[in-house]
């Protein structure tokens, strides 16, 4: 009986794919690769040959993996330049640039919480709508519009109204993209975040992730946890002590 299951590529066929599809939007990323890689080289081998004796093979063994390492940290660092270069001003791109924050501890969707397009073309056109997408982290939750400022404002009011009524005493940032003056750019969304403080612990911010999942357009009590007489968070109620 054949074997059905499919087998993921591995790590070198992964690279490959990504090369071939960051070389579309830079097509110069290959000759960026293999420079990083002849620097990294000659000089980790250069100082090997200067100290001599067993460091000139020591560092010449290290200096291979090395050069191999440089070219794929370039890759990844032009294409992601690559990617938001063409995400910016473009319909979700906020969205996008969300994808990797999952595995950095955030509760992230490339869909968006809210949208007005009654001003678009078509059904299916949003180029002119507005959108705010959601992020939730231990610094709290940070609503990002995208979008007609004036709609885009009126949105993120909205939404934080909703969020503040399911989880009163949680932090709640809003942000709008683009490159003017307290605005964020894409490229800059997921290192910002990154870059937040920390107020609420992991298990808090479970809770209130479970809390955010009820605003399905029904209007929700003052969830277990909250204070709203306090504008906090209750820690021991959160904790179920």
């Amino acid at each position: 009986m054949s074997d059905t299951t499919e087998k993921k590529p591995g790590r070198l066929a992964e690279i490959r794919q990504g090369y071939r599809a960051i070389k579309q939007l830079d097509p110069r990323i290959g000759l960026y690769m293999l420079l990083a890689a002849v620097v990294t080289f000659v000089v980790i081998a250069g100082l090997g040959f200067l100290l001599g004796g067993l460091w000139r093979w020591y560092l010449l063994l290290v200096a291979i993996p090395s050069a191999l390492l440089a070219a794929v940290f370039v890759m990844n660092r032009r294409g992601n330049k690559a990617m938001y270069g063409v995400l910016e001003g473009q319909a979700g791109a906020a969205g996008a640039a969300l994808q990797s924050m999952g595995r950095r501890g955030w509760y992230a969707s490339t869909e968006p919480v809210a949208v007005d397009a009654n001003r678009a073309s078509k059904p299916s056109d949003l180029s002119g709508a507005a959108m705010v997408f959601r992020a939730l982290g231990r610094p709290g939750v940070v609503l990002i519009g995208e979008g007609p400022k004036q709609r885009v404002q009126k949105l993120l009011r909205a939404e934080e109204k909703k969020v503040t009524r399911v989880a009163p005493g949680v932090p709640v940032h809003l942000w709008v993209v683009g490159d003017g003056e307290d605005e964020v750019k894409v490229s800059k969304i997921s290192s910002k975040l990154t870059r937040m403080r920390p107020v609420l612990t992991k298990d808090e911010t479970s809770v209130v992730n479970k809390r955010l999942k009820s605003l399905g357009g029904l209007r929700t009590g003052v969830p277990a946890g909250m204070d709203p007489t306090k504008a906090r968070v209750d820690r021991r109620a959160m904790r179920g002590k």
